[in-house]
């Protein structure tokens, strides 16, 4: 059995004349991202290994989620398509992975990934800090197949905010 856990960002900040990958959170996206990490831990969603991408916001989430954990950052992961973000994972070690990226890739691999999507109302959406517990009866990550997985959970920042 392995767990992923699927995470977009959370939600970054425009104001500032930068490159795209440079981007930092804002306010609301640093109380998300604190809240979805609270929301991990509380539920026992906690990952033995994490594959970020390389760009600001998604390491700011990554920091404010609090997970300790071995983490590798990888610059294929910003803006990855579906096909891009199945291949870095095929090539993860742990039991539970948590996958730390864009859209909107990481929407379309979410909903590729089930056997059944979750009923919440967000999820074609796939807003910022949402986040897809995902079960596989799988060995390894190579094994893994689109529409063989079992939602777990699903939750939006405003879920836990609002």
């Amino acid at each position: 059995m392995k767990q992923l856990i699927l995470i977009r960002h959370a939600k970054s900040d425009w104001g500032f004349d930068r490159p795209d990958h440079d981007r930092p959170l804002n306010a609301r996206g640093r109380r998300a991202a604190s809240a979805i990490g609270a929301w991990l831990h509380d539920n026992g969603h906690l990952p033995d290994e994490v594959l970020c991408s390389t760009s600001a916001r998604t390491r700011e989430t990554l920091a404010l989620l609090d997970t300790q954990v071995p983490t590798r950052f990888e610059r294929a992961l910003y803006h990855a398509a579906p096909d891009t973000l199945f291949e870095v994972l095929n090539s993860a070690h742990g039991i539970s992975v948590m996958l730390l990226a864009h859209n909107p890739g990481i929407a379309t691999m979410a909903a590729s990934l089930l056997t059944t999507p979750p009923e919440h109302p967000r999820f074609d959406a796939y807003p910022t800090g949402a986040t897809l517990v995902v079960h596989f009866d799988i060995d390894t990550w190579k094994d893994l197949r689109t529409g063989t997985g079992t939602a777990h959970a699903f939750i939006v920042p405003r879920d836990l905010t609002d």
